[in-house]
């Protein structure tokens, strides 16, 4: 009875790997993924575009804003949540900075464009 559970378990979670679930939004569970670009960048140039257009005079006191944001598969910053800020000033700065961010290069799987969600970390000293 072990020998056939374990069999079992091992068929169904090595079919999951490649496969893909149908329908108008569709899960691909196996293929390449590729991680999101910000202006042929990573997330370094990412945090190079917040801190040019960001304004510092909004910080009121010193700390780190926790933010998350998802880029969808049109490369769109969309749904963005300060999830700790250092102030109303500082979060309504920083959601403005992030509406107008340029377009990234999207996520893919499979060679398909992907959302994916981000969230990062935003320190002042």
């Amino acid at each position: 009875m072990k020998k056939f559970l374990v069999l079992a378990v091992f068929v169904l979670f090595s079919n999951l790997s490649f496969s893909q679930i149908g329908g108008e939004d569709e899960v691909y569970l196996g293929g390449d993924f590729i991680d999101a670009k910000f202006q042929n960048g990573g997330i370094d140039k990412f945090y190079d575009y917040i801190i040019a257009n960001f304004d510092t005079q909004t910080v009121e006191k010193k700390g780190q804003i926790v933010f998350e944001f998802t880029v969808n598969e049109n490369g769109e910053v969309k749904n963005v949540k300060v999830l700790r800020d250092l102030g109303t000033n500082s979060a309504i700065e920083l959601i403005r900075v992030l509406r107008k961010a340029p377009k990234w290069q999207p996520a893919s799987r499979g060679g398909k464009p992907v959302s994916i969600n981000l969230k990062m970390p935003l320190t002042f000293k």
